[in-house]
């Protein structure tokens, strides 16, 4: 057993297959099955693992039990119930069998649930993911479960995930079996890529905009930021060093291995990059290593932002959801083989990936959308929202050839690829030589959603591609004629260069490829080609995301509004404090004066801040004005374009003339710790 320096065993509060190694045999054999098959364990089964389960946790000295579930708040959610009740004699008894696993109910009337229910209908439903292990945390059994309302509506993010993992699964096995080759399962698996900044709590409490909307929505521009190049991959002082430890230790006993750990580019900001797993594994780790983080910077006097950009003028934090496809014999489909038949097999889904983009970028960009990352994408090491595909120079070449019919398809005649490509990191989708590196996750966001769309896309162009290949007389002639086909079709989406360029962004415009904020590809959600598609794979119902579509606009208008309110709140105070230092500057002048003394200086910076005090009174004016113009509508579509066209300019107008003063007032006047105060411990 694979333990730390302080002796913890790895997943040592995981209830894994390690730990079922006692249970028979047929019980393991139908929780594995079930797993593979997305289906329930069966009655007698579901006993025997329970109460096994339920031994387990009583060793560990937990009484307490929850249904964990990721409900559609971007969180994680369950209540604590007892392993034990009370018996008609008043005597304390265990009551936890297969029943008590596998099913749940709690008020669900709180919930997100854009429309689907009334207010008065409370009754929410959980149900055991036995795809996931469960696992102790808090002195808690945690049972990660799927969320449903009474009529069977979903208000997770998990179950949409589980079924796009199963009709990727379907649809995958239907193209090897066609080329064939036995295979019975494919997986899509993940590994999220956590970017973040650490800051020091205290400062963290100062900053009323970091605590009510997690970024910084005043602050002038530091003497110093990251063009220096001297934070990244920095050795992280004894501080950061001891939350890292914690952080490694917490998600070690959950089984979570952080495969690398370092600062990033950016000051204060860090990375961890965690071994690949299944894509629902890696949704239920990626939330458990955000709560980690949170828990392990609070233990160490820290604050951990997750939002997408809480400074201005430095790099934001992302997600890099790196994802790939393996068989059942752990065979990577996204990855260049040794042989003609292995590199077909590797064009094909990789025609399949680009497809899969190109027919539902509008998907995949509405997965990823939020105010947050809005703020993000475009600069600073991030992404434009623009959504293409980085091949790489020596594959497009090798494709290239491909398509212009110069090789030909067949079980020994294909050429062999190139097994390695360069990493280009203005891309939002870019392949790195086995695996697809989607750049454009938030840092706050489930990886549930972005993993959804993509499944669920790529399965449709394999589906496509089965229907051909199963009814084609020579297969692999079939292949040659899909891949040329599919490249051609879709090369608009392939783009190889730098995507912050002014040139790139004239030729997106030509290829018809188009840049969404978070309004426009949440509205794109509901578009004829989403629905049917998620609709066809049985993943959600026209209804479920019309839900969501409302969920997202109403989420976006809240954090809009949360920030214009927030500017208004800290505004009072900046203000004050700047006529307080007016006040000051005028009786030095008229000291000065009165002393025969030159007071030019003073009287100069005195009237520079009233001018901009006069201008900011006004723009915080214009921004009251667009928070009670959003109030006056009532459709949450039409709310978000309000927000977006009306408070977000308001209030980056509003920060130019407050960022100007701050940098004419001393750092002891003004009401807010500064950036070079945060980033950089020094007050100036």
């Amino acid at each position: 057993m694979k333990c730390l320096s302080n002796g913890v065993p790895f997943a040592d509060n995981v209830f894994d297959d390690g730990k079922m190694r006692n249970l028979p045999k047929y019980v393991c054999k139908a929780v594995a099955y079930a797993r593979d098959n997305y289906t329930d364990v069966p009655e007698k089964e579901l006993n025997v693992y329970a109460e096994a389960l339920c031994d387990w946790a009583l060793s560990k000295g937990v009484t307490r039990y929850t249904h964990w579930f990721q409900p559609l708040n971007n969180c994680t959610a369950g209540k604590r119930d007892c392993l034990f009740s009370i018996d008609k004699n008043y005597d304390a008894v265990l009551k936890f069998r297969g029943k008590e696993l596998a099913n749940g109910e709690g008020d669900a009337s709180s919930f997100p649930s854009g429309g689907m229910r009334h207010i008065y209908e409370a009754r929410g439903l959980t149900r055991w993911d036995c795809a996931s292990y469960p696992f102790i945390k808090d002195g808690c059994l945690y049972i990660p479960c799927t969320f449903c309302g009474a009529g069977g509506e979903v208000l997770d993010k998990k179950t949409p995930l589980l079924r796009s993992c199963k009709a990727l699964d379907i649809q995958a096995v239907r193209v090897l079996r066609a080329l064939g080759e036995s295979v019975r399962h494919v997986y899509g698996v993940v590994g999220a890529e956590q970017e973040y900044f650490l800051v020091d709590k205290e400062m963290y409490l100062r900053r009323a905009d970091l605590v009510y909307t997690g970024r910084t929505l005043f602050g002038a521009r530091p003497p110093k930021g990251q063009e220096f190049d001297d934070h990244y991959f920095r050795p992280p002082n004894s501080r950061v060093t001891r939350f890292m430890q914690t952080v490694d230790e917490e998600l070690w006993k959950l089984g979570i291995v952080v495969k690398t750990e370092h600062n990033e580019v950016a000051p204060h900001q860090c990375e961890l990059a965690p071994c690949y797993t299944r894509a629902n594994l890696a949704s239920d780790y990626d939330q458990l290593t955000m709560d980690v983080l949170k828990r392990a910077a609070d233990d160490n006097g820290l604050t951990c932002l997750l939002h997408e950009k809480p400074f201005r003028y430095i790099n934001g934090s992302g997600k890099h959801n790196n994802w790939s496809m393996m068989t059942d014999t752990d065979d990577n489909l996204l990855e260049a083989g040794d042989t003609p038949r292995q590199n077909a097999r590797f064009l094909l889904m990789l025609a399949a990936v680009v497809k899969a983009v190109d027919d539902y970028s509008e998907l995949l960009l509405a997965a990823i959308s939020s105010h947050g990352n809005d703020c993000r994408l475009g600069g600073y090491e991030a992404p434009p929202n623009v959504l293409t595909v980085f091949l790489g120079a020596p594959l497009s070449r090798a494709i290239s050839i491909a398509t212009n019919g110069k090789w030909r398809y067949g079980v020994d005649i294909l050429p062999e690829m190139p097994k390695n490509t360069d990493r280009n990191r203005t891309s939002p989708f870019a392949f790195t030589g086995n695996k697809f590196e989607f750049r454009s996750v938030g840092s706050s966001a489930s990886v549930a959603d972005v993993n959804t769309a993509l499944h669920v896309a790529v399965a449709e162009s394999l589906r496509q591609f089965a229907d051909r290949l199963e009814h084609a007389p020579n297969v692999y002639k079939s292949v040659g004629e899909i891949v040329c086909e599919t490249f051609a079709k879709h090369k608009r989406i392939i783009f190889d260069g730098n995507n912050y360029s002014p040139e790139w962004a004239a030729e997106a415009k030509l290829r018809s490829l188009k840049s969404y904020s978070c309004p426009d590809a949440t509205l794109a959600l509901t578009n004829a080609r989403n629905v049917n598609v998620l609709a066809r794979h049985g993943v959600l119902t026209r209804r479920e995301i019309a839900a969501r579509q409302q969920i997202m606009s109403e989420d976006y208008v809240n954090t809009v509004c949360a920030e214009g309110r927030t500017a208004v709140c800290i505004c009072k105070n900046i203000f004050g404090s700047v006529e307080k230092y007016i006040r000051d500057l005028s009786q030095t002048a008229q000291s000065k004066s009165a002393l025969g003394c030159d007071c030019q200086t003073e009287l100069a910076v005195v009237e520079k801040l009233t001018a901009l005090l006069r201008s900011a009174h006004m723009r915080l004016k214009n921004l009251q004005r667009q928070l009670a113009l959003k109030d006056s509508v009532d459709d949450p579509t039409e709310q978000a374009v309000c927000c977006r066209d009306g408070i977000i300019p308001a209030l980056d107008r509003l920060r130019i003339p407050i960022d100007k003063m701050e940098q004419l007032c001393p750092a002891n006047i003004w009401a807010l710790p500064s950036y070079g105060e945060i980033l950089f411990d020094v007050k100036c």
